[in-house]
């Protein structure tokens, strides 16, 4: 069934909190630019989260006097909550929420929410890390908002390139089905959201800002920077452990290939093995190294082997066999350690052996000995992964629907 939207097309949350400095303001500036810039039937909604100040006041008489400004008020703080509590309450066809203090250029306001309202995308957000992007914030911020982005990407396997740019925009229909799964209610909100819609085969629209530092901004960025970590470590094992049920999410609203990918012929899986394995050999030999001096040399072979063992096992589901989606994704990287084991005991014996053989052996010789039995199992990793891990028949996608295209950052076909 079609969701009904009451004519209302776009619904902006702004959430406050003792923000009674900048709120009369900024609220004003929205709507003049609103009313002037947006073609579409709109609504402002001022969420405020439990504020202690003057804040209500002004958020009242606001919505006395603006036309399509409305209030809401929670005894509760949190962002999220804030969020959360207008999202589910709205009959907008997309909604989306703005930083009070407005440090994103609103001449990005109409190109985030086109995709939405067009149904191309599912979520937009504004990225301040685009090329294109122009930003204008202290180093300190600079290096930890990279810092974090980076291993968000790299720990969560995801792709978009800015999670906490408070500019974004969902599809009223998406964010109904997943806000249920978002746990968070602070901080961390719209990161969590991000992870799942693209976990769940969901299309992420990114546009590049311009962006000015507050320098009255009163978040704890050390506070908030471990919020997020334990954030990230508990979707992590929600992923893992099944809480999170990205299959049919990603079976109800995931977009899949106009043409499903086919499963590479044997030669093309030799040769794309053996490009992911060069990768995977220099990346361990690298890491060994890096690894010697804190450590002892049979510590650093686990550990090198370990972290490349994770990213060898996700190149070569995708692209060595041609396999995508998170059909039993989990499986095959536990299935994927238990081989990165065997690899283990192939290198960690052919280093017992040669510190037999030759206690007094160089560095030098344990990296050549480790190569050449990183070699032999490398070999044995082709073997199980063709013949066990991604055994045809049992790692077969959903089937396409030929009306959808794959998951896109920015509007490129991934």
């Amino acid at each position: 069934m079609t969701p009904s939207y009451g004519g209302l097309a776009l619904e902006i949350v702004v959430p406050v909190y003792n923000e009674e400095a900048v709120l009369e303001r900024s609220i004003t500036r929205l709507a003049e630019y609103l009313t002037n810039e947006m073609p579409s039937t709109w609504k402002i909604t001022i969420a405020d989260n439990a504020s202690t100040d003057r804040t209500p006041v002004i958020a009242a008489r606001l919505s006395e006097h603006l036309p399509n400004v409305e209030y809401r008020r929670l005894e509760v703080k949190g962002r999220g909550y804030a969020l959360r509590d207008a999202w589910s309450a709205s009959h907008a066809k997309v909604l989306a929420y703005l930083d009070v203090d407005l440090s994103t250029d609103l001449a990005a306001l109409p190109p985030l929410v086109a995709p939405l309202l067009s149904g191309h995308s599912d979520i937009s957000i504004g990225t301040r890390l685009g090329q294109s992007s122009r930003v204008s914030r202290g180093p300190k911020r600079e290096f930890i908002s990279r810092s974090y982005n980076f291993l968000l990407r790299r720990t969560m396997q995801v792709r978009f390139s800015d999670a906490q740019c408070g500019f974004k925009a969902i599809r009223t229909d998406v964010a109904k089905r997943l806000l249920p799964h978002v746990e968070d209610n602070g901080w961390f909100f719209d990161t969590e959201l991000l992870i799942i819609a693209e976990r769940s085969g969901l299309r992420i629209h990114e546009i590049p800002v311009d962006w000015v530092d507050d320098p009255d901004s009163r978040v704890d960025i050390k506070q908030t920077a471990l919020e997020d970590l334990r954030g990230m470590v508990r979707v992590a094992g929600s992923l893992v452990n099944g809480v999170i049920p990205v299959q049919a999410l990603y079976a109800e609203l995931g977009r899949r290939p106009i043409v499903p990918l086919g499963r590479p012929s044997f030669f093309g899986q030799v040769l794309r093995f053996g490009l992911v394995g060069i990768a995977s050999t220099v990346a361990f030999a690298v890491l060994y190294l890096l690894l010697q001096g804190p450590f002892s040399s049979q510590e650093a072979n686990f550990l090198a082997l370990l972290l490349t063992a994770v990213g060898n096992t996700a190149a070569n589901r995708r692209f060595t066999f041609g396999i995508s989606g998170p059909s039993r994704l989990v499986t095959q990287q536990i299935q994927g350690l238990i081989v990165f084991l065997l690899a283990w005991g192939i290198t960690s014996s052919a280093l017992f052996i040669l510190h037999a053989a030759n206690p007094d052996a160089l560095p030098s010789m344990e990296l050549l000995t480790l190569t050449g039995a990183n070699v032999l199992a490398t070999l044995m990793r082709f073997v199980l992964l063709r013949l066990w891990v991604f055994r045809k028949g049992r790692n077969q996608e959903i089937q396409p629907r030929l009306v959808v295209a794959p998951i896109t950052v920015d509007g490129r076909v991934s």
